[in-house]
């Protein structure tokens, strides 16, 4: 039971609906029904403005964080799975989240979040190429992508160094969900017709 209790904890939590709710409370926006209609921080960004996107993205970054630390709480303290597995349910959450039809983002920031709870120094990593990267092509989609291959690389180079086979699986996971739900802005960037972000100079 306890088993099924933390699992379904950690889906839920990848379900909230942040840009969903952030748009609709403290906005009186649909964000599904402007720009791109994806429920994530850049098409928050580009309907509701810089301090929306924000608020959204770290909302998106703590819901996976939560997930993966959900063995240091009390009620969940004696529970053996590994919590990479739990920081992965949440993602789906995200982009398959119950609170929205099953209609979410596309796993950038609460895939940010679960490194982050579970080994940060590859967060940080991510989190610079990540702006980096942003700065230079103006282009969230490629930057994503970018970021989802370093932050594999890395946890290649740290599975050598320290046999951690759960980081390299899991990150390769997240990785190629964050490519799968980016194939129309692959396809818009082959043919040069992927928007560019203006609110980063």
């Amino acid at each position: 039971m306890d088993f099924f209790v933390i699992i379904f904890a950690a889906y839920i939590l990848g379900s909230i609906p942040s840009a969903l709710w952030v748009g609709k409370w403290f906005y009186k926006v649909d964000v599904r029904e402007h720009g791109s209609g994806n429920l994530g921080a850049t098409n928050t960004f580009r309907v509701l403005g810089k301090t929306a996107g924000f608020i959204v993205t770290l909302l998106d970054i703590l819901k996976g964080t939560v997930a993966t630390i959900l063995p240091l709480l009390p009620l969940f303290s004696e529970t053996t799975i590994h919590p990479l597995v739990l920081g992965l349910v949440s993602v789906v959450g995200h982009m398959y989240p119950i609170f929205a039809n099953f209609k979410g983002g596309k796993a950038v920031a609460t895939s940010g979040g679960v490194v982050l709870g579970y080994h940060w120094p590859v967060f940080l990593l991510v989190i610079i190429i990540f702006f980096i990267v942003l700065k230079l092509s103006k282009m969230v989609s490629f930057t994503s992508m970018t970021v989802a291959i370093v932050g594999f690389i890395y946890s290649v180079v740290y599975y050598f160094n320290t046999g951690d086979f759960s980081l390299l699986l899991v990150i390769g996971l997240l990785s190629l969900f964050i490519f799968y739900r980016h194939r129309e802005n692959i396809a818009r960037i082959r043919s040069g017709t992927e928007p560019k972000i203006t609110w980063l100079k």
